[in-house]
């Protein structure tokens, strides 16, 4: 399975790439903004989506719009990580396009269920 991990903060890749690594993915794709992301997932197939959601340049809530808009794209997986908890933003991000949602902080074992429950559909 290949993953696509967006967010502008490079230690947040690297704690969800880790936590990826430990549940026994490793082929892993990074872009730092949903601008880098949409010409990451047009160089090459992805699996699995983990973004953020807020990010320079283009947000994550942009980016699953600009995402679902691309051809074949309207049913890739899409995992949404953010800070961003209140109830309001979950029906914002899950009327974008968003399969599932974690609020950070998070566990592996978090990440691990809610890329289960996407892959399940």
């Amino acid at each position: 399975m290949r993953f696509l991990v967006v967010d502008d903060s490079t230690t947040m890749r690297r704690i969800i790439i880790n936590t990826l690594n430990k549940l026994g993915y490793t082929e892993i794709v990074e872009a730092g903004n949903g601008r880098e992301g949409i010409e990451k997932v047009s160089e090459g197939p992805v699996d699995l989506i983990i973004t953020d959601w807020n990010m320079p340049e283009m947000n994550g809530i942009e980016f699953i719009r600009a995402l679902r808009g691309m051809e074949g794209k309207q049913s890739l997986p899409v995992l949404m990580v953010t800070t961003n908890a209140a109830k309001d933003d979950i029906v914002e991000a899950l009327r974008a396009g968003v399969n599932n949602y974690v609020v950070k902080p998070f566990t592996p074992d978090t990440i691990k269920e809610k890329i289960d429950a996407v892959m399940a559909h």
